[in-house]
Formats: structure tokens, sequence, C-alpha cells
């Protein structure tokens, strides 16, 4: 018998078993702490999962499949133009203006693909980080000084990070540059470059329009297309089904048999638009797995391989940050009082404190500003509300968990020290004006 094995199994059974003995259940946070934990991630997957995660999983399996890795590496990849690479990369997460959980699949795919980690982690940041409509919720409700600094500071961190994580590890860089092959997929020869710029536009509409948020007041821009998003949906939906019909090789019949499933979803469920959604995600499903002369069946493998590997990582860590953080106006096991009185004044280690507690916490989009607004409330200097909003849209504990499965622990470590770091000495310094 190989007692050092039989050993480390005993000390696993001993500290699973003392974790259940001494379980706190009938404590009154305990307990409520588990309830915000379940809560969260039944919002999270409602909300989420759906709108979101799907949509990005599909964009990020058509990345793989269907863009040329030559054009990868020579925008994005470790020897392409610094200046011409890390603007792609902030324009990119910028246009996209997605969660920290929903720009992962995407990071994933184009990192996969043979993206410089410099340029990958300047998208990572700042598609979570540069959200228009967030910073301009922020200008409104938290005044325009706040809003000015949270764009300045996303737009420059997401190239300082980028940057940075090239040079820490520049030696990794020219490895992977010099070891990935660049070769032309034959899938790209077969269409022209306005033909897959169509596709991906409706892949992108889709995700960023099924997920338009709803302003505070029913006025102006933002809330007319809030008003028609499930239409501009639909418009993109259609603008799918047309390039998927003309350049890639998907039967006619399928295509018509789905829209007429997705209408009739529609005229029994008008007031429910999810139901119509969802049924039009199962409908593209099946028409991609059922393609096995196209790309479609590969298409669809390359999506359910990062939906494997990203969504039980990321709802494990929605449970972790409801079990200790709860949710907007609910405590989990840390006391918001702690919180309130951590992040008073402007120094170091209140700013530190704002970085890091936002690092960990997960903020669903746009979900930062009422949470601030509430802290600045109770005290909260000027200084870490901005920390918060630096490092707090583009980092969570899901997050977190994935983004190690993807390019290793050393690189995640750094890239969240980085983040932390910034967010803190500018928060100090922004304080200090």
């Amino acid at each position: 018998m190989e007692w050092k094995k039989e050993g480390k199994i005993l000390g696993y059974i001993a500290v699973v078993f003392s974790i259940f003995y001494f379980l706190p259940v009938g404590n009154g946070r305990f307990d409520n702490a588990v309830l915000e934990s379940l809560y969260l991630v039944k919002w999270y997957a409602r909300e989420h999962v759906l709108l979101c995660l799907i949509p990005a999983f599909f964009i990020a399996g058509a990345v793989t499949v269907f863009i040329n890795q030559s054009s990868v590496m020579k925008y994005l990849g470790p020897k392409a133009n610094k200046v011409i690479a890390y603007g792609v990369a902030s324009v990119s997460g910028t246009i996209l203006a997605v969660c920290s959980c929903t720009v992962l699949p995407l990071f994933a795919g184009i990192y996969r693909m043979g993206a410089g980690l410099g340029p990958a982690c300047a998208f990572l940041y700042s598609g979570p980080a540069i959200n228009i409509l967030a910073i301009a919720l922020t200008a409104r409700i938290l005044g325009l000084e706040l809003g000015i600094a949270r764009a300045v500071g996303a737009i420059i961190f997401s190239i300082v990070i980028g940057i940075l994580m090239h040079i820490i590890f520049i030696k990794e860089e020219q490895k992977k540059a010099a070891s990935v092959p660049v070769f032309e997929s034959e899938s790209e020869k077969e269409r022209t470059l306005l033909q897959n710029g169509l596709y991906f536009l409706a892949l992108v509409g889709i995700l960023v329009f099924a997920n338009w948020g709803k302003p505070d007041e029913n006025v102006g821009l933002w809330f007319i297309i809030y008003s028609y998003k499930w239409i501009i949906t639909a418009l993109f939906s259609i603008l799918l089904g047309i390039t998927l019909y003309l350049w890639y090789q998907i039967k006619l019949w399928k295509m018509i048999i789905s829209f007429a499933i997705v209408i009739i979803a529609i005229i029994l469920f008008p007031k429910t638009p999810l139901i119509p959604f969802f049924t039009g995600t199962i409908c593209l499903s099946i028409i991609t797995i059922t393609d096995k002369h196209g790309h479609g069946e590969e298409w669809f493998s390359s999506s359910w391989g990062f939906a494997k590997q990203i969504l039980p990582l990321l709802l494990f860590g929605v449970l972790v940050a409801g079990l200790l953080l709860g949710r907007v106006g609910h405590e989990g096991l840390i006391p918001i009082d702690w919180v309130n009185k951590a992040v008073g004044g402007n120094s170091l280690r209140a700013n530190f404190f704002a970085s890091f507690a936002g690092a960990f916490m997960y903020f669903a989009t746009l979900t930062e500003v009422p949470i601030l607004q509430g802290l600045i409330s109770s005290g909260m200097g000027k200084g870490p509300a901005l920390s918060l909003l630096l490092a707090g849209p583009a980092l969570s504990l899901p997050n977190m968990l994935v983004i190690r499965s993807i390019m290793g622990t050393k690189k995640t470590i750094v890239f969240v020290g980085l983040v932390i770091v910034m967010a803190t000495f500018t928060g100090m310094l922004y304080g200090a004006i």
C-alpha cells in the first residue's frame, strides 16, 4: 500500500468532513449568505447566461473557425505594429461594452488564435471597463468630473496594462511568436472581407442590443434604443440568417423553418422576448450541429468547447462571490458596514481596499453606479470611488478563475495585481487633486 498517497486521500477526507462538521448552519448571517449566493447565481443564470454568454460563445467559436490566423497575427500578434495592435484591442472592447464575464470567451478566442499577450490583455480590460453607456451614466449620476476621470483612466489602463504584460512576459511572447504556425484557413478564402464583416456584425449586434439596459430616465437616445432593442436584435438576427445562407452554406429550408419557429414564439409570447430569443438560440444550435458539409458543425463544436471550459467556473465564482458579498443592497458573510468604514477618506488603505474589494466583487453592467452612489452617500471618498470604478467592472472572482484556466496562474496574478495597484494609486492621485 502506498501510504503517502493514502495519507493525502485521508487528509482530503478529513478536511471535507471538518468543513461539514463545523458548518455554521443555523447562524443567521451564514444562512442569509447562502441564500444570497443562490439568489445571485439564479439571477446570473437568468440575466447573463442566455443573453450575454451564449452569444459570446458563438462569437468566440466563430473567431477560431472563420477568422484567418494570419490576420490575427498581423493585427494583434506579438510581432504586430504596437500602435495598431493596442488601438484595435482597445477599440474592440469599447464597441462590445460587455461585462467582466461576457468578455472572457472573446478573449479566449483571440488569445488561442495567436494574439499577443499585451493586446489580448488590453482587450480583456477594455471590454468591460470602457463601457460608453456606463461612463455616461457615471457622469450623470456621480458627477461629470468622476465620469471623465473614469473614461480617461480606463483607456490609459487598457493600453498600459497590455504593454506591461507584454514587457513582463517578453521571453514567453518571443517563444510564442516563433512557435505558432501561421496559415491561411480555407474557410476565409471562400468569403470576402465584406462578407465576413457582415457575419460578425450580425453576431456582435445581437450580443450588444439584446443586453441593452434600461436607462434611469425615459427620455433621450439611450431610452429610444432600449424601447426598440428587441426589434433591432431581430434585424441583426435576420442579417445573420441571410449571411449564413448566402456565404456559409447553410440550407435555405433550415433558415425558413427556424424563422417560422421564432415568429410563432413571438406571437405566443409577445411580452416575454426571452422565450423567442432562447428559441432562436436552440434553432441556431441545431442548424450548426447538423451542418455536416459546411463549417457549421465545426463552429458549434468550437463554441461548445468554450462553454464547457468557462461556464462551470463562472457559475462557481458567482456562487462564492454571492456568499461573501451578497447582491446589490443585500449582505453576504462580509458586513456592508465594514466596507463603508474601510473606504472613507483618501488614504492608501482606503484606495487599496476599494480596488481589492472591487476586483473580487461581481458587477453586472451598470450596477457599479448605484452601488457607488450608496457608498458615497455613506462617506466613501472620491479617490476610492475612482479606484473601485477602475478595478471593479474589469475584474471579478468568476473572471479570475476563467482567466487562470486560459493563460495560467502566473499571468493571471500579474494581470490582477497590475489592475489593483494602478487603480489604487490612480485613486489616490485623483483624491489629492
